[in-house]
């Protein structure tokens, strides 16, 4: 079966999100989740697992983060609180988080994302040894690998379908350490809509925020993979995830829609190459006007990959 899982920037966004159809919400705070749409309060998070469940779907918590040591001093008070409004599962990039689960008590199913190290079904299995119900694939990895990939896995693998590919993340505080050398005193938050660009390429536009875990900095366009959700399909790459760090709104509920039915005409055998491109047509209608799509690293030839 195909699950649809897509980030909630509010407590009605994932209302809404639920009734679109999808079956996973992802959801946590900046303290422990890596790029987040927005930071959810406790009660938040127990209000939207519970609306979740009374719609038999499931809740995903981000706890992605490299938890530095004043960080993971808090871990086990938040896992203890994910485990009394029973997430379903959370996403793990820390070892030693794991460590603190088995440690503690206070196991909690989890998803192994370890950003760009997911890149082998070698990796995954490593994990998946070890307790993970699954893990988040590499946004690098090119479908000619993925097909290779899909034979040996002894879990599922998700795979980013709509949304913002993040393709560098430092500790250091790299816009803060500028301000402070120019002299300015500006705010590096995400709502600036900050970015870079390349020196002699003005074209490019390279998101770029920071917080609590550093600097992050995305690729030039998001991911549109609704064209080729049936080849997913048939290596059977059936976790798709849907991002909407930077496509807020009512906007990404109804790009939500138009995967929830291409989702459904999959398992019906009624997806054509024709709606396969309109779909296309209407996401690019509703996707953010600054940031365009594309595939990608999915169509890259490995040997390419430098």
């Amino acid at each position: 079966m195909i699950e649809l899982i897509a980030t909630a920037e509010s407590v009605g966004q994932a209302e809404a999100l639920l009734l679109a159809g999808v079956d996973t919400l992802y959801i946590g705070e900046e303290t422990f989740g890596l790029r987040l749409p927005t930071s959810f309060s406790r009660e938040e998070q127990r209000s939207i697992t519970e609306k979740a469940h009374a719609a038999g779907k499931k809740v995903t918590v981000a706890l992605n983060g490299i938890m530095h040591p004043e960080k993971m001093k808090q871990v086990p008070e938040y896992l203890a609180f994910l485990k009394e409004i029973h997430v379903d599962q959370v996403t793990v990039g820390d070892p030693g988080i794991i460590f603190v689960m088995q440690r503690d008590d206070l196991a909690i199913p989890y998803i192994y994302d370890g950003e760009t190290l997911v890149t082998s079904s070698r990796q995954i299995n490593f994990w998946a040894k070890r307790g993970a119900i699954g893990a988040v694939l590499a946004r690098e990895v090119p479908f000619e690998e993925m097909k290779q990939m899909a034979e040996n896995l002894a879990v599922p693998a998700e795979v980013l379908v709509y949304g913002a590919t993040c393709i560098h993340q430092s500790k250091r505080p790299l816009l803060q350490n500028y301000y402070n050398f120019t002299k300015n005193d500006e705010s590096a938050g995400k709502d600036r809509g900050l970015f870079i660009s390349e020196p002699k390429k003005e074209e490019t536009h390279y998101s770029i925020y920071e917080d609590s875990h550093g600097t992050h900095i995305f690729a030039d366009n998001d991911v549109n993979l609704i064209n080729e959700l049936e080849q997913l399909n048939e290596f059977h790459y059936t976790k798709w995830k849907l991002d909407g760090i930077y496509a807020p709104g009512e906007n990404f509920v109804e790009v939500a829609k138009i995967f929830v039915a291409a989702k459904e005409q999959l398992e019906a055998g009624t997806w054509t190459s024709a709606k396969a491109q309109k779909a296309s047509e209407q996401i690019k209608a509703l996707h953010p006007v600054n940031r365009g799509l594309d595939v990608g690293f999915f169509d890259l030839d490995p040997d390419e990959i430098k």
